[in-house]
């Protein structure tokens, strides 16, 4: 039994070693065709929002002004927020980029990515990678642990000064006030996170302040990919 468990054990380890190469293509392909478009800005947001849903129409119209500024649009290239903002970025005129990950439920490209724009990824983590290297800011929707696993990787990257700052914009003050009081009244009284920690968050209603935000920080800031 012991030998046989030996035998499984190995095998797995040599399947490790193999997955590596999966691994550095799925970076190879995203830095490769991520570089070659330019400024974008990540827009997060739930799968799970219907199109007639008011965040939906929110989120397109927040996309279009984006990518009528000049900027181009990554999404996780789903449905829902995803395809939002996928689809303001062609009204836009804009590049419309989606890091699409396979999943096994709830997760296929929607139809408004350019299609020498879309990446397949099988990892989640080096998606997130791609999601932050070449984006200039990220506008977080309302949506749910994925989101906030896209949101508190940033976060804490630009806490941690792994990565060039960049605006964090969070949509929907009744949406995002509750974790931000939170994070004000727990994390900070307990001196878990610093004054200027709260700092790196913003919080808004509508595409014209989300814009504003943009305008404020790259009136002092260059593009350029974040590490």
């Amino acid at each position: 039994m012991k030998t046989n468990q030996n035998k499984n054990w190995n095998k797995i380890k040599t399947n490790d070693s193999w997955a590596l190469f999966k691994i550095m293509s799925e970076f190879v392909e995203g830095y490769e065709k991520l570089s070659a478009i330019g400024p974008c800005i990540s827009i997060f947001g739930s799968a799970r929002t219907p199109e007639d849903h008011p965040i939906y129409k929110l989120t397109v119209d927040i996309a279009e002004a984006i990518s009528k500024s000049g900027y181009g649009i990554i999404s996780g290239g789903g449905p829902g927020i995803m395809e939002a903002a996928n689809k303001g970025a062609q009204k836009g005129g804009g590049a419309s980029v989606g890091l699409n990950i396979n999943l096994p439920f709830e997760q296929y490209s929607n139809p408004y990515i350019d299609q020498d724009k879309l990446i397949d990824f099988h990892y989640f983590f080096v998606r997130k990678v791609m999601f932050v290297k070449y984006a200039q800011g990220f506008v977080v929707m309302p949506g749910g642990v994925g989101t906030l696993d896209e949101l508190f990787e940033a976060f804490t990257l630009i806490q941690t000064s792994k990565v060039a700052k960049f605006p964090i914009i969070l949509v929907g003050t009744s949406y995002w006030r509750g974790l931000v009081d939170w994070l004000k009244n727990t994390l900070l009284n307990e001196k878990n996170i610093s004054p200027e920690d709260i700092e790196l968050l913003e919080i808004v209603d509508s595409a014209e302040e989300v814009m504003g935000c943009l305008d404020r920080f790259y009136s002092n800031n260059n593009f350029k990919p974040n590490f």
